[in-house]
């Protein structure tokens, strides 16, 4: 590798940017390509665009004075960053002259002050509305409210902070209701608002009939679903004011008539919820005000454009009429470049103003939550619509300010950025070093949810890069997904999958650069997919097979912290933290067989150093690998053992799968040959104990071997709910536990039944438990000797009392157990 020179940097999979734009703000020249034309937009505005126009002083007439010019420091992106600002500023005001009456500042009055001490200092003031909170509704199904839309809210709470709690209350009179906004302690019912737990869906309001999903979704595809007005929250001091509404804000809102929407229809996992309830177009998740916002933002991006171009010129800036996509760097170009940060910013707005979105009552936050709080659409029955000209989250002039503040701050220009649309299999990466974040099997939908952006980036846009927005929707058929909905089945998607990923790497290995590794980060979550044959796969087994059979060999395995517990997907939720990265080299073409003996003998060699390094750190430079971390890097000194030979061959010739390779190397650091499950259990236990740990923390180490939280979960030995993971002791495993019944045990479930029976029932009734699991006791007696001799080294000594009680009494245990008569044994659990 040529010292003198860094080599440039190709992400083929480049989604979001990350790793390009890290690699040119390293100083390496940077290329990323994809399939999805928003993906591409995005590189090119983060690593493409900005090195174009760097050093640029901004054109806009509030810049073009002499003293601000020469005052300023206009190096990198801050003139770009400038002009997006004044620009997007600019369109802000102009939209809100068009339709500002939409959002109208409301009054307080004496009449509303009325039993609300908080609101009595603010009478006579006119506040701006942060938010209008609705609620979706259905016809009564009981005949003698069958006039009346009754709401389908699945919380009245507006506050729950301490000593300011605010909540809705419905009020009904005869065959009609309001809805009133209360200050204190909310009751129970506010919490669930009108859902019904396990009867129903939702109870009628007028009623307290069940409202089940079925007949919701028949008003829905019908189009019968509406929405109700619940309460409004303004902008007071310093704090948020919460309103009940009044007909007058409902009529503003139904006074919207918007001129257009999208008609594109929502594909795959984005119609699974939401279609059901007659959500089929991308236009259907708006609500008519959010639709007259959304299409004049778009139209002033292209009045902004021509405002651009003409401050341009103006300033001194030769046009040459070239355009960004024919290359140009000229007004022309310019004017295109600030719009398409523009739209992005529009883009924003759409994910800030839908009818997914949702309010967020919490202690730390009250602000809207938005559209995309994970990978999906599900359906909202309580929604939150922003006012887009409010100082607040969710705000265009907020978007306006973080788009110009990361233009300014996060952007390089030291070096050259290129992004560009082609599919994976297809990139030539010519001589560069290779790092990527490619698709998870089936994990997200991304061509089915860019879609959701695409309609509004194609409004704006297409007119600026014509080639990348020639289609009605976001190109799908040639996305590396495994999506059964597009290949007929499970095993097709599968097929489909591996085939197109063992081409896109073979691609990337034959062409990279020869000295450079070939990095994947790899941020999956774990889930078992079961087939015909009886045989499990999971996307990370066949993500790994994809790699080997491209020609590649691991040289390494390393989890990486890349997903922040902030983010909104991951508070409360079961979403992973780590990826793995992926450390390859090309395989030799000279690379041997080897028999499956002569695998393990050189397992045995290599991977006692390769864990003492792991365990023991190397000085203050580099720290221990964690215990829920170990599993998943001890793969890559074993599966570099396995990946640098052509194939190992089993008894049968017949070449190893990597899941079974997987399964060997596990077993080496497990010293055991207990199932994945019971794997996956003990190794937690040895970190958290019966504690809770983190969900993103249990993915790593269930895929390392070879499981998924999802399936341990199956097993009934765990809790897995709001993004954390904890152990079930023994006391609480359920008492009514037939082994006969049971398809999935693992020796984990076994053994703690045997000590819950033991405990409560002697000798004598863990004998009739052993003699139930007799294929699984000399595993669960070696995992009651292991789990015992690390709950006595850990000093955990109310749980080493446990299991030693069964090692010490496992003989008493086994006497029981040859007393139970065999032929009964399959019914000892039937009553």
């Amino acid at each position: 590798m040529n010292p003198d020179k860094l080599p440039a940097l190709h992400d083929p999979f480049a989604g979001g940017g990350a790793i390009p734009l890290e690699a040119q703000r390293l100083g390496l020249e940077a290329y990323a390509s994809d399939l999805n034309p928003v993906a591409v937009l995005i590189n090119k505005a983060m690593i493409e665009i900005p090195t174009k126009f760097a050093g640029k002083v901004p054109v806009n007439p509030e810049a073009s004075e002499e003293k601000l010019l020469t005052e300023r420091d206009w190096r990198g992106t801050r003139g770009l960053a400038e002009d997006v600002r004044y620009y997007g500023q600019w369109m802000r005001d102009a939209a809100e002259n068009r339709i500002g009456h939409l959002y109208p500042k409301i009054e307080i009055t004496v009449e509303m002050a009325k039993g609300r001490p908080d609101l009595k200092p603010l009478i006579g003031q006119r506040l701006t509305v942060i938010a209008c909170l609705w609620a979706r509704t259905v016809k009564s199904p009981y005949p003698a409210f069958r006039h009346v839309d009754v709401p389908l809210a699945s919380s009245f709470l507006l506050s729950t902070k301490e000593g300011k709690e605010t909540y809705v209350e419905p009020i009904v009179e005869r065959d009609s209701y309001e809805f009133s906004v209360k200050l204190g302690t909310p009751p129970p019912q506010a919490r669930v608002g009108t859902t019904a737990g396990k009867r129903a869906a939702f109870l009628c309001l007028m009623s307290g009939t069940p409202i089940d999903y079925n007949y919701i979704r028949a008003e829905g595809t019908a189009g019968r679903i509406g929405q109700k007005l619940m309460a409004v929250v303004a902008e007071g001091d310093r704090c948020r004011v919460y309103l009940a509404p009044t007909p007058d804000m409902e009529a503003v809102a139904a006074s919207a008539e918007p001129r257009w929407k999208p008609d594109t229809d929502t594909h795959g996992k984005c119609r699974v919820n939401i279609g059901l309830y007659g959500l089929t177009k991308w236009g259907d998740l708006f609500t008519q005000r959010q639709l007259v916002s959304l299409t004049t933002f778009s139209d002033l991006v292209s009045e902004a454009r021509a405002r651009v171009l003409r401050d341009a010129v103006a300033s001194g800036i030769v046009d040459d009429n070239r355009g960004l996509d024919a290359g140009g760097n000229s007004a022309t170009a310019y004017a295109e470049a600030v719009s398409v940060y523009l739209a992005l910013i529009v883009d924003k707005q759409a994910e800030a103003m839908s009818t997914i979105c949702t309010w967020s009552s919490s202690t730390k936050n009250e602000l809207v939550v938005s559209t995309f709080r994970r990978q999906a659409l599900g359906m909202t029955w309580d929604f939150a619509e922003v006012n887009p000209f409010a100082e607040s989250s969710g705000s265009l002039g907020k978007a306006v300010a973080a788009q110009a503040r990361v233009i300014d701050l996060a952007f390089s220009t030291a070096t050259m950025g290129k992004a560009f649309q082609q599919e994976a299999q297809s990139v030539v990466v010519c001589n560069r070093v290779v790092s990527t974040d490619p698709p998870y099997y089936d994990n997200i939908g991304y061509a089915d949810l860019s879609d959701y952006f695409y309609v509004w980036l194609r409004q704006t846009l297409r007119s600026v890069y014509p080639r990348r927005f020639s289609t009605i929707a976001v190109p799908k058929a040639e996305e590396l997904v495994a999506t059964p909905y597009r290949h007929g089945n499970k095993e097709e998607a599968e097929a489909f999958f591996l085939d197109g990923m063992t081409r896109a790497i073979r691609g990337l290995a034959t062409h990279a650069h020869p000295e450079g590794p070939l990095t994947i980060y790899y941020a999956f979550k774990q889930s078992d997919t079961a087939h015909d044959s009886g045989t499990s796969s999971t996307g990370w087994e066949t993500f790994l097979d994809a790699v080997l059979r491209s020609g590649l060999q691991l040289t390494g395995t390393w989890p990486m912290r890349t997903e922040r517990e902030s983010r909104s997907i991951g508070i409360g939720t079961n979403s992973l933290a780590s990826s793995i990265i992926l450390v390859c080299r090309p395989r030799s073409p000279e690379a041997t067989t080897i028999s499956r003996r002569s695998f393990l003998r050189e397992l045995n060699k290599v991977l006692p150093g390769a864990l003492d390094e792991m365990t023991r750190g190397s000085g203050a430079e580099r720290s221990p690998v964690a215990p829920v971390d170990l599993s998943q890097a001890i793969i890559g000194p074993g599966m570099a053992v396995f990946s640098k030979y052509s194939a190992v061959l089993e008894a049968d010739g017949s070449p190893m799968s990597v899941k079974t390779a997987l399964q060997i190397i596990n077993r080496f650091l497990a010293e055991d040959d207990f199932d994945t499950d019971t794997q996956f259990c003990l190794h937690w236990f040895q970190q958290y104990g019966w504690k809770e740990g983190k969900f993103g923390d249990a993915d790593t180490l269930a895929r390392a071997k070879g499981t998924s939280v999802d399936g341990v979960k199956q097993a009934g030995v765990l809790y897995a709910a709001g993004g954390v993971v904890r152990l079930f002791k023994w006391a609480d495993f359920p008492t009514d536990w037939n082994p006969k019944g049971d398809a999935r045990l693992p020796v984990w479930e076994a053994l703690h039944q045997l000590i819950r029976v033991f405990k409560t029932e002697g000798e004598g009734g863990a004998g009739i438990v052993l003699a139930t699991v007799q294929a699984k006791a000399e595993a669960t007696r070696q995992l009651a000797y292991r789990l015992y001799t690390l709950c006595e080294r850990a000093g955990w000594a109310e749980d080493a009392r446990a299991y030693n009680e069964i090692v010490t009494s496992w003989s008493a245990i086994e006497a029981a157990a040859a007393r139970v008569p065999g032929p009964q044994q399959a019914d000892l659990f039937d009553t």
